[in-house]
């Protein structure tokens, strides 16, 4: 049987699992049970009631959060020459075209958002096995192949991100990070949620929303009440 170490137990002691806190109780609580000496990331996973494996009840989008993610995110702008100057200004940490895609061939993946243009699309989709699988493969839908690509990179940078239900029904995403207040923990976490309750597919039928978790890296889970979230 695993040791659970004095940390987890004092973390565990604070935590009742059997109850549903309200969002803004959680999110005092995630700061309050996290024990790691490094500033861990804060995420929500929403469980819903679709079946991801139908085209009409898959649940996607994006969604720009008030106070950023608290990630210094990488972004790779694939493009024409003619676009490399504003992508740098926008403040790009790779910009190029043909060399990043050797090196993306080669193994290369050290970034965490790609945005590309229309017209450059046929070379980057030839990379869709090494990008599909790592989440970074752009797509229209989440804004990632723009013709407006300093706009773009200014979005992700700001705290833009995107999420999709996974094969279970699970949203997960990373809201924030625990040095941040809980007022802005809340405010993250809510606009993501109340994006997620807008975005309900109609063939969805029953409970849209059947759980939600909030936690931080390595520490319990702390279950939110749905009902204590406006519209759920």
């Amino acid at each position: 049987m695993a040791r659970i170490s004095k940390k987890r137990k004092e973390s565990l002691a604070k935590l009742d699992q059997e109850k549903s806190y309200t969002l803004s109780e959680a999110c005092n609580l995630v700061k309050e049970i996290t024990t790691t000496k490094f500033d861990a990331s804060i995420d929500v996973s929403i469980k819903l009631g679709v079946d991801p494996r139908k085209a009409n009840q898959m649940v996607r989008g994006t969604v720009a959060l008030p106070h950023g993610t608290g990630k210094d995110v990488k972004v790779l702008v694939l493009c024409t020459p003619d676009k490399e100057a504003e992508a740098k200004a926008a403040g790009a940490d790779h910009v190029g075209l043909d060399d990043y895609i050797t090196k993306i061939k080669g193994g290369w993946t050290d970034i965490d958002v790609i945005v590309t243009m229309p017209a450059v699309m046929g070379k980057v989709g030839a990379l869709g096995r090494i990008l599909g699988p790592r989440g970074l493969m752009p797509n229209p839908k989440t804004g990632t192949v723009t013709m407006d690509v300093a706009k773009a990179v200014t979005e992700v940078k700001a705290g833009k991100i995107d999420f999709r239900v996974d094969k279970f029904g699970i949203i997960h995403a990373a809201v924030a990070k625990v040095s941040f207040d809980a007022g802005k923990i809340e405010d993250n976490a809510n606009e993501i949620i109340q994006t997620i309750l807008k975005l309900k597919p109609a063939a969805a039928k029953g409970i849209y929303v059947k759980s939600m978790f909030i936690s931080s890296t390595m520490s319990p889970s702390i279950q939110i009440d749905p009902k204590s979230i406006d519209n759920a």
